[in-house]
């Protein structure tokens, strides 16, 4: 009997693009409850085994997250419905560049990928997002002119943690 090869290596960036953009369809079919909440994102995981972790959100007006990392874990994330808005730090060019993403747009990012997601439309929007390896830490920035600061670094397995209520000291 031969041994069956088992890898806990992480996805490709293609891979995890393909798993958002097909769990955004199964979320469309109907497969799965959403549900939106005005105090705070609502957030289930779908997924969470070695390789990766799936997360399905909703983001009603306004809510949003800090300028963050997922601490050295690739991923992607697919508009399953409404729109999202995303800023994204552009090293080099030393500028957060904002773009909407509106439904089934996916995005990839790598490891070093910085980044503000928000809802800045009446409609609820929902997401798919998935990280590999798993989320387990995550790092939150400000931008200063056009310095990129570090502010705080949180372990954590769930991207909708409260995250810390930083910025930098004028």
């Amino acid at each position: 009997m031969t041994a069956r090869p088992t890898t806990d290596a992480p996805l490709s960036l293609a891979e995890l693009a393909a798993l958002t953009s097909t769990v955004a369809e199964d979320v469309r079919a109907g497969l799965y409850e959403v549900h939106a909440d005005a105090e705070s994102r609502w957030h289930v995981r779908l997924r969470c085994d070695d390789q990766v972790d799936v997360w399905l959100i909703s983001w009603t007006t306004d809510q949003g997250t800090q300028l963050h990392d997922h601490g050295g874990s690739s991923g992607s994330f697919t508009v399953v419905s409404g729109e999202l808005s995303e800023a994204v730090w552009t090293p080099g060019a030393e500028v957060l560049a904002e773009t909407v993403r509106g439904e089934g747009d996916s995005v990839i990012f790598g490891e070093h990928y910085v980044h503000d997601v928000r809802n800045v439309r009446t409609d609820t929007a929902v997401s798919v997002h998935a990280y590999s390896p798993p989320l387990s830490l995550m790092n939150y920035y400000d931008v200063d002119g056009h310095q990129l600061t570090k502010l705080a670094s949180m372990w954590t397995d769930d991207p909708e943690a409260p995250a810390p209520t930083l910025r930098k000291a004028s």
